[in-house]
């Protein structure tokens, strides 16, 4: 259903009036203003009559046309029903005025204001038509975004889903490791997971957290790196002060510093050094490159997680780069609105 009850108020009015007025089925001279005004009145009332009945016509018939593609059949159906409604509506309408009214009964001017009915009726069929067709595809982009939003939200949650696993992994294999080599450390390791894995519940099913919160994560969660590694990992931050508007998805910067530790091998004489550095478009993550010697577990989602997580959230993609020495991400930056 259309509202159009500003086109009601106008037109309804206005072609009681300019119908026989065009047509001069009225001959006006033999009128006082009395009877003029009633003779409006009486074809605004058919005016009305044809209005109403033509829109009951068109959104009676367009339903039973939406699984027919012809659009051209459907129109055609829908203008030939309303056109004939009208047609009989003036002939009546007319027939009626000659017979009650002091003109002379003559066929030009009958005729000249049934084609006129029948015109009006074809011409408003069509604009209601353009404003249904409007209509609809108004709803069919909105059902469409809102299938889109939906198929982003599961798209975001399967792949937020996805690092539920992948943090779990890779967390038990730096467990098994503490328990066979030092059970003290591994009681102490197991205190600060707790807590980094209520961040990490607490902010799962969230597209984007501030940067600043992601950077308080990563302070507990390098603590808690270095129970097991002590001076082998380096965290250089450079951040500036202007990113208190920044977003970013959660856990995002915690992946990155993760598979930097997975990668590569690192002792206290030669570091593992991982450095944060913010520019006006990008943050960059890089890291010195020494691989190790050896096949490691890994589920290889961490990198084509994060990619897809951005592409999705801000129709953007990070920036990976790999050479001998280093290797660097850069994560967009999002503002927050």
């Amino acid at each position: 259903m259309i509202k159009d009850i500003y086109l009601r108020i106008i037109f309804i009015p206005l072609l009681g009036i300019m119908l026989p007025l065009l047509s001069g089925i009225i001959t006006y001279s033999y009128y006082s203003a009395g009877e003029l005004i009633i003779a409006n009145v009486f074809f605004i009332l058919t005016s009305f009559i044809i209005w109403g009945g033509s829109n009951w016509i068109h959104t009676s018939i367009r339903p039973l046309y939406v699984s027919v593609p012809a659009s051209f059949f459907k129109i055609a159906s829908i203008c030939l029903a309303s056109g004939l409604y009208g047609a009989c509506i003036g002939i009546l309408s007319a027939l009626t005025w000659f017979r009650f009214s002091k003109d002379d009964f003559h066929r030009e001017p009958m005729y000249l204001f049934i084609s006129l009915c029948v015109l009006t009726v074809l011409v408003f069929t069509l604009v209601y038509e353009i404003i249904f067709l409007r209509k609809e595809r108004e709803l069919d982009s909105k059902l469409v975004d809102e299938i889109d939003r939906e198929r982003t939200q599961a798209e975001l949650q399967a792949l937020t889903n996805e690092m539920d696993p992948h943090f779990i992994f890779n967390s038990l294999n730096a467990m098994n490791h503490l328990i066979l080599s030092n059970p003290a450390q591994a009681h102490s390791f197991n205190n600060k997971l707790a807590q980094v894995y209520k961040y990490f519940l607490l902010n799962k099913n969230k597209e984007l957290i501030p940067l600043q919160d992601e950077l308080d994560f990563i302070d507990n969660y390098f603590f808690l790196l270095q129970l097991r590694y002590d001076k082998k990992l380096q965290l250089h931050l450079a951040l500036g002060e202007n990113y208190g508007s920044v977003m970013i998805p959660p856990c995002a910067l915690q992946l990155l510093i993760e598979n930097a530790i997975k990668h590569n091998e690192f002792t206290a004489e030669n570091p593992l050094t991982i450095k944060i550095i913010m520019n006006g478009k990008h943050l960059k993550i890089s890291n010195n490159i020494k691989p190790k010697p050896y096949s490691i577990n890994s589920t290889n989602i961490g990198l084509k997680n994060l990619s897809l997580r951005f592409k999705l959230i801000c129709h953007k993609d990070i920036v990976i780069e790999n050479n001998q020495d280093f290797f660097t991400v850069y994560v967009p930056l999002i503002k927050q609105p």
